[in-house]
């Protein structure tokens, strides 16, 4: 995208000067008529500029785009190869040793898991394109939020850690009316942030409750925390927390921008806030009689 950009500036360095040549030329054969040339100048070089303002912010932001969908194809075969490569030694140890039942139970299940989170990045891609391309018609029935909240927070319980990392306090029959599909969508990607920026065994919060005829889903981390000129663009498809260079988090960048579209298409909103000492709360309110 330099190049471009390169030739654009130098297009518009050549046509002022040239505007600035043929108007001399013009007032050395017409000195009667030097006021209407410098006017007309003037106008012209205005428009210009006007128009390399907007192409050059245009430019930039292709290029800022073209380079968050370049780390996006690297972080997905990334996240693509983890759980594979996991679930590959998993299966090629039950064949090759001879192990008790118990410990091929625990292999199984943590490949499962492994496949989990396939699925979850299959279906947050695909989510995230019928979104953009406006062919999702988010259907809506009545559903436990309860039950969906709980069993999204216990399949996320990480494996690897001894301790309980995920702590859910959830409400007991609170009902919803919405898409099942990507509200799942949308708890899965607000705890999954939790934890992957949260400190290794670090509590995450969960909590769903009802107050004042809305229903409350916050989840709390201890994390890095998300700075206030960041809280403005996390929504944004494709954009990560952080520099490219020093990041150390996985993740594609679709996660929070389906959250933001799954909680407007509902009506709903979205609260991002410091939490203390460190780390975010996000907070969705809906409207409990909404449709």
């Amino acid at each position: 995208m330099r190049r471009p950009l390169v030739i654009f500036y130098c297009l518009v360095v050549y046509m002022t000067l040239q505007l600035v040549w043929w108007g001399i030329l013009l007032m050395k054969a017409r000195p009667n008529s030097t006021g209407m040339i410098v006017g007309e100048a003037a106008v012209f070089l205005f428009i210009v500029l006007i128009g390399a303002v907007f192409m050059h912010k245009t430019l930039t932001k292709e290029r800022k785009l073209h380079q968050q969908q370049k780390n996006f194809l690297l972080s997905v075969t990334h996240e693509l190869k983890s759980p594979l490569a996991s679930i590959k030694l998993y299966l090629q140890t039950i064949l090759k040793r001879d192990l008790e039942r118990e410990k091929q139970i625990a292999f199984i299940t943590n490949s499962l898991k492994d496949i989990e989170r396939l699925d979850d990045l299959v279906e947050n891609m695909l989510l995230a394109s019928k979104i953009d391309s406006n062919s999702y018609s988010f259907p809506k029935e009545e559903f436990n939020f309860s039950e969906l909240v709980k069993q999204v927070a216990e399949r996320l319980q990480v494996h690897t850690c001894s301790s309980q990392i995920i702590s859910a306090d959830v409400e007991k029959g609170v009902a919803l009316k919405g898409d099942k599909f990507a509200l799942t969508s949308m708890v899965t990607n607000l705890i999954e942030n939790a934890v992957k920026y949260s400190p290794p065994c670090a509590e995450v919060k969960v909590k769903l409750f009802r107050k004042d005829g809305e229903v409350h889903f916050v989840t709390a981390d201890s994390g890095i925390g998300i700075s206030d000129m960041e809280k403005t663009r996390i929504f944004e498809k494709f954009y990560r927390v952080g520099s490219e260079d020093t990041r150390k988090t996985k993740g594609t960048g679709l996660g929070l921008f389906i959250v933001k579209q799954v909680v407007e298409k509902h009506q709903a909103t979205i609260k991002v806030i410091n939490n203390q000492p460190s780390g975010t709360v996000f907070e969705v309110i809906f409207n409990a009689n909404a449709s």
